[in-house]
């Protein structure tokens, strides 16, 4: 008579059987990883730029999607960075602790392949974490241009940029970063609850509220080809930038959202930003504004999953508040919407040959 296969074994065998490959190819019906010698801790172990380790997802160093964590960019199509920044926050904070709370809750997407499509995109895309920016908190006006400097030692060596935050100050100066790269206004696609253009007399407060007030004015942006997801807070002057707001996404259908992004932006240099109060509370519970009437997860990730013709030359996840979270749910949502940026980058470097990570 068979004996009963234990469930947890065959939980295990479907799991590994899923895992990606590491950094030497294994033979069929073995174990990715079982012929190297590396065996967790690949963050800091692992010496290749491609494939993945085996790991222990509840143990090990820990780096956004167990990356090599190294600040050598040799090679490097894509570098993850953390601005621990929450001074500019206007109610909750806890956003310092934003970059630590995603890179926790992205372990589980080491070892699968993406979903629905199946992809290893560590076998195509070469991407390290870089640590986090440094600057001096007892020091606030030099800290803008801290996150700028930080932000341009990378782009400057052609490698693309996904920023995790911190409030949603840093996209001031990241943007900054990148129109001195690319010289040129760039579009802007952004996720939130909140357009972020209320006026600000006094540009060099930390405020993130105002920032893309001063990056309209400021020529970092054009409204013209801006556009604006899931916005439910009222500003007296949208400063030209086109609005989807929450109740418009929940009336469409997902194709009809992503058709007006994409029309809105064409092929212009893109910078998308995702704040995750974006989402309800009832998914992004840890963040430091919460708004509610806002896009489900699932929403957003379908959105997100579409907007594969974007000419994107930045990113960044912000507003993740630890503090205020339940069960990481909300550093799970940004963690998977981190991973699904890098797959639409895999998707432009292996399928868009037009692609660069460079200046355009």
């Amino acid at each position: 008579m068979l004996k009963t296969i234990p469930s947890r074994c065959l939980t295990f065998a479907y799991r590994a059987s899923c895992r990606w490959k590491s950094t030497e190819t294994a033979p069929t019906g073995v174990l990715p990883g079982d012929n190297s010698e590396l065996r967790g801790d690949g963050a800091i172990r692992r010496s290749e730029l491609y494939g993945s380790t085996v790991e222990q997802t509840y143990a090990g160093v820990l780096s956004f999607l167990r990356r090599n964590y190294t600040r050598n960019l040799k090679g490097v199509d894509v570098a993850v960075t953390g601005i621990p920044l929450d001074l500019a926050t206007t109610y909750r904070p806890g956003t310092r602790f934003g970059p630590k709370g995603i890179r926790e809750a992205s372990v589980q997407f080491a070892e699968l392949k993406s979903y629905p499509d199946g992809l290893e995109i560590f076998e195509d895309l070469a991407v390290v974490d870089y640590g986090d920016c440094w600057f001096d908190l007892g020091q606030p006006k030099s800290i803008p241009l801290a996150i700028e400097n930080h932000a341009k030692k990378i782009i400057d060596r052609n490698v693309f940029l996904l920023s995790l935050g911190g409030d949603h100050y840093i996209t001031y100066p990241l943007l900054k970063a990148h129109v001195a790269r690319h010289g040129k206004p760039l579009s802007l696609v952004q996720f939130d609850a909140h357009c972020d253009t209320w006026p600000d007399k006094h540009p060099d407060s930390l405020n993130h509220g105002s920032m893309f007030y001063y990056a309209v004015k400021e020529g970092l942006i054009d409204p013209k080809t801006s556009i604006q997801i899931g916005i439910r807070t009222y500003n007296d002057d949208f400063m030209g930038v086109k609005i989807l707001d929450a109740n418009w996404v929940h009336r469409h259908t997902i194709e009809e959202v992503v058709a007006e992004i994409q029309n809105r932006v064409g092929n212009n240099p893109t910078y998308l930003t995702f704040d995750i109060d974006c989402l309800d509370p009832a998914f992004a519970p840890g963040t430091g504004t919460p708004v509610c009437g806002g896009l489900t997860t699932a929403q957003a990730l379908g959105i997100v999953r579409q907007l594969r013709s974007i000419n994107y030359v930045g990113m960044d996840i912000v507003e993740v508040s630890p503090p205020y979270d339940h069960a990481n749910v909300t550093g799970l949502a940004a963690a998977t919407l981190g991973y699904e940026f890098l797959v639409l980058l895999r998707n432009k470097k292996v399928i868009d040959k037009s692609f660069t990570f460079g200046a355009r």
